[in-house]
């Protein structure tokens, strides 16, 4: 790991540390830290202190571990309330959700990633990496393709220079170049497939959820198996999408969503 949040003085350098804490996903020790960590093991230390003296980070004495502290629980619930389409799409996401009966996803972008707000799962559900919380990929997820699809540059390159372009599955796109034609077959139909790019068996189709003015918000998704349903399936399932899309949408455009630079939408369909 780069030492990203060294631009940014101490607290970049915390809020990386916190991150990596975070990362785990479980209570973590100090020395699993220090491996993950860009700074030097006495750095590191006085970081996770400080976090821990102020509340973001919880140290359980019994078992030598730190986890994420109930302030940054609070902090993180007033995000979701206030920066979050996931409270105002929530009785659409149901809706969507009673009549489709697939996996549903609302996403967002997190500067190069998506963020995945909120998350309906299937009648019968399937086991995926996408969860409420999660970040994922952008250049091979469908919510990630289809609201990339829709930026301006130079919004769109410099997020397309932060992609890592791991190859997940024999189908991931993995060159700047696939990705733009990619992207522009998806302004071209509105809408994105993943097939099988991030996990074998995986598909969705996605479509993003724009403003009048065709900003970008975020993200609707339907996700199935190749076991349940083909691409053209999915395909067939974009209208009642778009109309869900479109009403979130709509819901939030009196809304004072906070604007970012990462999220300008691209001219065009």
């Amino acid at each position: 790991m780069t030492a990203s949040g060294g631009g940014d003085g101490t607290v970049g350098k915390a809020l990386e540390v916190l991150d990596i804490v975070s990362s785990f996903e479980r209570p973590v020790r100090f020395s699993e830290v220090v491996e993950r960590s860009p700074y030097p093991k006495a750095t590191t230390y006085r970081l996770i202190q400080t976090l821990t003296n102020q509340r973001m980070l919880v140290f359980d004495s019994d078992r030598n571990t730190y986890a994420p502290g109930l302030r940054l629980v609070r902090m993180a619930h007033a995000a979701w309330t206030q920066s979050s389409l996931a409270p105002l799409a929530r009785p659409l996401l149901d809706q969507l959700s009673s009549a489709i009966g697939d996996t549903v996803h609302l996403a967002q972008l997190d500067h190069a990633h998506v963020l995945y707000v909120d998350k309906r799962n299937a009648k019968e559900p399937v086991e995926m990496f996408s969860q409420a919380g999660k970040v994922g990929p952008a250049y091979c997820t469908g919510v990630g393709k289809a609201m990339l699809a829709f930026l301006e540059e130079p919004s769109l390159s410099d997020i397309i220079s932060q992609q890592s372009f791991h190859r997940f599955t024999e189908h991931t796109l993995c060159t700047d170049t696939d990705l733009r034609a990619e992207l522009s077959a998806i302004q071209e139909r509105g809408f994105a497939y993943d097939r099988e790019e991030h996990e074998p068996g995986i598909i969705c189709v996605a479509l993003p959820i724009l403003t009048r003015n065709r900003r970008v918000l975020g993200a609707l998704s339907v996700t199935s198996t190749t076991h349940r349903n083909t691409l053209n399936d999915m395909a067939e399932l974009a209208p009642v999408i778009r109309e869900t899309a479109n009403n979130i949408a709509e819901v939030a455009e009196d809304w004072r969503f906070p604007e970012t630079g990462l999220l300008t939408q691209r001219t065009g369909t």
